[in-house]
Order: C-alpha cells, then sequence, then structure tokens
C-alpha cells in the first residue's frame, strides 16, 4: 500500500465518520460542524482524485457559503437545544431497499476496483480550471447563462414564498 491509498483511506474515513455524526447526533450544533469536516473531506478526495476545480468549488460554495450560513443561522436560534428533529412517518422497509441497493453497488464497485480490473493507472497531474474556463466561455456560454438566469429565478421565488405578509 502507497502513500497516496493511506492518505485516500484516511480522508475516506473522516468523510465517512463525520457523515454519519451529521445524520445520527441529536445536536444540530454538533451536525453542523461534522458537516463542515464532511465537506472538506469531499474536496480532499476531489483533489486526491484530480479533479482540482470541483475541489475549489466546493470549498468556496458549500464550505464557504451554505455551511457558514448554516451556522450562523443555527448559532442565532433561539430554542437549539431541544430541537425535535422526528417526522409523522417511517418508512423503514424502502429504506432498506435503498441502503442494500447502494451498499450492494458500492461493494461490487470496491471490489472490481480492488482486483484492478476497472481502473487503469492516473495520468500525470494536469489543471482542468483552463481547459473549464475556456469551454464555458465559448461552446458552454448560452446554457451557462441560461442556468444562471434560472437559478436567479429560482432564488427571487423561493424568497417570494418565504417571505411573510404582515396584516396592516
Amino acid at each position: 500500500m502507497e502513500l497516496f491509498d493511506i492518505v485516500f483511506f484516511v480522508f475516506a474515513f473522516i468523510t465517512v465518520v463525520s457523515a454519519f455524526i451529521v445524520v445520527f447526533s441529536k445536536s444540530v450544533i454538533y451536525s453542523a460542524f461534522s458537516l463542515l469536516f464532511t465537506f472538506f473531506g469531499v474536496a480532499a478526495l476531489y483533489v486526491l482524485l484530480h479533479a482540482d476545480f470541483i475541489a475549489v468549488t466546493q470549498v468556496l460554495i458549500y464550505v464557504g457559503g451554505i455551511l457558514v450560513l448554516m451556522l450562523f443561522g443555527v448559532m442565532l436560534t433561539n430554542k437549539i437545544v431541544n430541537v425535535e428533529l422526528k417526522t409523522g412517518t417511517l418508512h423503514t422497509i424502502p429504506a432498506l431497499l435503498l441502503v442494500a441497493v447502494v451498499a450492494g453497488t458500492l461493494g461490487g464497485l470496491f471490489y472490481s476496483t480492488w482486483k484492478g480490473d476497472v481502473a487503469p493507472p492516473l495520468p500525470a497531474f494536469e489543471t482542468t480550471t483552463k481547459t473549464l474556463g475556456e469551454m464555458l466561455m465559448t461552446s458552454y456560454l448560452l446554457p451557462f447563462e441560461i442556468a444562471s438566469v434560472l437559478l436567479l429565478v429560482a432564488l427571487m421565488g423561493a424568497a417570494m414564498f418565504a417571505r411573510r405578509r404582515t396584516k396592516t
């Protein structure tokens, strides 16, 4: 086992353990901070898989924007100690079937990869930022702008729905 494999498994372990804490913790603050470690672990895995642009995007958007906003929201909330997170419905059997399918698929992928059948050796590291930037500004400019306008309209619609009506 090489150093790359050890580092990959360490970051994968950190990501999985922090994700379990996010799901199973009863404290919202512990879940939010564990989510921070999950996002950083996923970004590190992206770096190890030679996806540098996605890793930087992961850190900037999820860690820098969304998670900080969530942490401020949690910290500024008054009643965060006894928050009831249960829902009225419980779908155990469909959830178990879904978990079994996902676990079987991941187990199959892990087994086939472990044997060395699927993954060829990785090429030398090359940054993908320049290529992605050129593609976004040339051939994918129109879909990029349409997606940005669509996201802006969705954000404005969400703000309109979230806005409380006051009686005058």
